[in-house]
Order: structure tokens, then sequence, then C-alpha cells
């Protein structure tokens, strides 16, 4: 197949023409063109007329004629996975993942489908009783400690947008978009320029996911929090469940997700090393989605082809910190996301639809570890933890989280009346001053960036525009140090740091990624049981 690329049309053309467009743009006869499959679909709204443009992977007749002929047209590259090669050594016990978000899912699904029967060790529940325990929270801010939007069945990501966006290269992005399709997820995921499934939709894929590692022979056992690990002589040998069940093991992966803080305790008081690790705080930025529509469509906000429109932004602060907007949802909410009792964290979500009245977005700041308190490797929890419970006092009460219009945000007054943006975080908000639970730099380089954002994006500035707070599990504050090559850690044999929470991925799909390298490296050292 060949690639053709910069195929367009207008709004109001249909697919069904993209066959004649091709024609044109190969100059051959469409009878020669057998078959073809779309595969980016991006949209261009820099000139006056916004149009679809696509690159189509396309087989032909006379293909070597049609790439002579045609200098910019290249053959397609392939999209396949490859399985890798077994290894020959006899594995003494079942492989074991800790965690269930997209790198522990993955792991697992490549495992069992392997023949490694793997175990999953998940410290919450199973989605359905999750998503219960989570509406619960919402509604009457009662939390449970491990199932919440950070615990349980398909990780953080699951109560998100389900955005699959990512900025690495590496053909296992394919094999995760493609997994995903199998288990549900629309089949637009593998060609649109911003592939998202939705929390609604995302929930069943994950299900689905389950029930395929168990049909291959792998297990998920859910309540299940790992408790201790033991290590001797500098390998891992076991570890501790509920604090009491012992399992032996001597190849753990850990995916325990960027809010297992007291999981990062344990490893630490093991020796495990762990170091410090840059991340960004700050606030969700609420609209309301007519007005970005507005902002990135201009007439065309209200074309049916068009959906929500979304928005990335950035700025370089004058105190030359990093400021950006992160996991923008159109058409979403803002939710309630602690995971520890007396904290307020929020997080984004959109179904798959992305019909709601506003849009929201993480507006963050970059945290350097030269902020921390002291230099132990836990200090940016303590760091994350500090602001989280001055957002629960500045809240008042049940979970409510701070909020401020960007207005008296930018006067500097604390806010005591609602505009037309009315805020979506349940339990509910509290309007007050932010300056109570965020950082004397991040306020600084928000009201900068604030105002030059909306140079860019008309209307971000607009008065009445809602921030709450705050936004603290952008990624983790830590990095469990593992080896290049072997993908274990630097100083205990068996354990493989993975994801998110491990500081080596931002995503569902990168995570996801680093759990699929991490099952290979399983894989090429050991026969499988079946």
């Amino acid at each position: 197949m060949i690639r053709v690329n910069e195929v367009k049309l207008s709004l109001d053309e249909n697919t069904s023409i993209l066959k004649e467009r091709i024609a044109k743009k190969l100059k051959i006869n469409e009878k020669d063109i057998i078959d073809y499959k779309i595969y980016r679909e991006s949209i261009d709204a820099r000139r006056k007329n916004i149009s679809f443009v696509y690159s189509i992977d396309v087989q032909v007749k006379n293909e070597e004629k049609i790439l002579k002929k045609n200098k910019n047209v290249k053959k397609s590259p392939s999209l396949e996975y490859k399985d890798i090669a077994s290894g020959n050594k006899r594995l003494e016990n079942q492989p074991i993942i800790i965690g269930m978000g997209p790198a522990g899912m993955f792991a697992g699904l490549i495992l069992a489908k392997r023949g490694y029967r793997p175990i999953i060790l998940e410290r919450g529940e199973d989605v359905d009783t999750r998503t219960k325990d989570v509406e619960s929270f919402w509604n009457i801010g009662k939390l449970k400690i491990d199932s919440n939007v950070q615990f349980g069945e398909g990780g953080a990501g699951t109560f998100s947008d389900g955005k699959l966006t990512t900025r690495i290269k590496d053909i296992r992005c394919r094999k995760v978009l493609d997994e995903f399709v199998k288990m549900g997820a629309p089949e637009e995921i593998l060609y649109v320029q911003k592939p998202h499934i939705g929390t609604d939709i995302l929930k069943n894929v994950v299900k689905n996911i389950r029930k395929s590692i168990e049909a291959f022979g792998g297990e998920v056992r859910f309540k299940s929090k790992v408790t201790d690990f033991f290590i001797e002589d500098g390998k891992i040998k076991g570890l501790e469940i509920n604090g009491s069940t012992r399992i032996a093991a001597k190849e753990v992966i850990l995916a325990i997700g960027h809010s297992a803080r007291d999981t990062y305790e344990i490893l630490h008081k093991r020796g495990v090393q762990i170091r410090q690790k840059p991340f960004s705080i700050g606030v969700r930025i609420e609209h309301q989605q007519g007005m970005v529509n507005r902002s990135q469509y201009k007439e065309f906000a209200e074309h049916p082809r068009l959906g929500a429109a979304d928005y990335r932004l950035t700025y370089q602060s004058k105190n030359g910190r990093a400021v950006y907007t992160f996991c923008m949802c159109p058409g979403g909410t803002v939710v309630a996301a602690a995971s520890e009792e007396n904290m307020v964290v929020t997080n984004g979500m959109s179904e798959y639809k992305r019909d709601k009245e506003n849009a929201n977005s993480a507006l963050l700041v970059q945290v350097n570890t030269d902020d921390f308190e002291s230099d132990h490797p836990l200090a940016g929890v303590a760091f994350q933890q500090k602001w989280e419970k001055l957002a629960f006092q500045a809240g008042g009460s049940n979970y409510f989280a701070p909020a401020q219009l960007v207005g008296d945000f930018l006067k500097d007054v604390p806010s005591n009346k609602l505009g037309n943006v009315k805020p979506s975080y349940l339990p509910g908000v509290k309007l007050t001053d932010l300056k109570k639970c965020l950082p004397g730099f991040v306020i600084e380089s928000m009201k900068e960036a604030i105002i030059e954002m909306d140079k860019k994006l008309n209307g971000f500035a607009m008065s009445d525009a809602v921030m709450t707070g705050v936004e603290t599990r952008s990624s983790a504050p830590i990095r469990i140090e593992r080896n290049a090559d072997t993908m274990e850690s630097i100083n205990i044999k068996g354990m493989y740091p993975i994801g998110e929470g491990a500081g080596y991925a931002g995503g569902i799909i990168s995570a996801a990624v680093d759990g699929i390298k991490a099952a290979e490296r399983i894989i090429e050292k050991y026969t499988p049981f079946i």
C-alpha cells in the first residue's frame, strides 16, 4: 500500500468522495484504486475556510509505477505489532502485576495471551462497584480510600476523557489502539487526530480487557492491596497482601499509579531506589464550551461535523516557570479526585459525546525539586499533600473545592458570586481566594499566563470563568529508578517499575506501551506455562 497525504475535504463534503480525491491527487483512474483506509483525519482551522485533512493508505494497481510518478508519495509503513520470541528459562511462579491501570492491564493482556498466566493485584474494586463508590463520593462526599477516581479497575484514566493522544513514537501505540477497538472502543480512534474514548465507553472497554485476560488464563484479584515486599539479596521474593496473606513472587511488575503514596513509602523503607521528580500543580479552569467553539471555529462554531472544540496553550512566565493547559476536557466536567481523607484534588472528565455545557482544562505551573522542603525521595508527595490539605480547609466542608472567578483572581480579590459559568464540580464549590491553597509562585505564574493565553484563545481570560483548586496529580512526584534495557529496578532484580506511578509515562497510551514493554522483558526470558 502507499500513503497519500494532504487529501482535503471541506466541511460540507462527505468522505464518500475520498476515492475521487485520491485518484485526482495520484493522477490515476478511480478504477486503479483497489482499496483505501483512512490513516489520519485532522481539522485545519488555520484558514478562513475550515477543512478536514486526510492521510490515507491506498492499495492500487501498478504501485511501483505510481510511486515513480509521484515523488511525494511513499509506501505505507507497517502498523503490525510483532510478538517477541519466548525465552528458555523456566518460570517458577506466575508473574505478578500490581495495579490494574493502563500499564498493568496491557502488561497482563500481553502476558496472558502468550500463556504466562499473570496475576493482577488491584487494591480497588471492579469498575462497576468502583463507579458506584465514585458517584457516592461526588454526590454526598463519602470517600472510600481504595475505591475512588484514583484507585480501582482501569486506574485514574477511567474517570477522565479517555484521551489517547501521545507524543511517543512506538509501533506499540497502534497495538494499544487496536486492542481498545477489539474491546469495544469506537473504530475512529485508529485515525482521528486527537482520539478519545470517553469515560462512559471506557468503563466497558476496561471490563472487556479484564475478561480477555481471564479467558487467556490470567487472574485479576480486586481488594488486594500490597502491604509489603519481601526482598532478599537484592531480589524480589514475595509480597504481602492486605497485611496478612503472603504470595511467592520472583517477577513483579509495579504498575501502582501516581497516587499510591503508601506503596511509595513501603518501597522506600525496603530500600528500592527512588528519586525526586519535577511535576506541576494548579487548578481546573472552566469556561462555557460555546465560547471555546466560537474562539476556535469562528462562524463555523455550530457546524455539526466539528463537535466540541479543544485547545492546548503554553506560556513561559517571567520567573522561568512553564505554565500550560493539560488534559483539556471539551464538553466535560470537573471531578473530585481525592484518594486520602481531608484532602481536595480535582481532575477533568468527558463522556464520549462531549456534550456538557462547559469545557475544562488543568491550568498547571511547573514545580521543581528545589521547591520541596527537603531532599527526601518522597518530599514531592509531602508537597502535594500540603496543598491538598489546604484546599480541603479552603473548601470548608464535605470535600467542597475552593473556587475563584478569573476576573477576581486577576484583581486579587476573593470571589463571592458566580457569573454565567456554572461550576460542574461535585460535591460543590466554595467561592474564596485561591491564594489560600496554592504557592505564591503558582499564583504569580497563572496571572501572567491567563492574560497571555487569552491572546491565543479569545475568551480564556473572561471574568466569570471559574478556577477550581487544586490539581496536583498531573504526574508522579517521584521516579523509581530502573535499568534502561531490562526495565528492572536498578537495585532489585525481578521488580519492574512502570507507568505513570513509577515516573515513566504521561497518559493512557504511554502507560500502556510501558506495560507492553515490561511484559516483553519477561517473555524474552521465560517459557510460557502452556
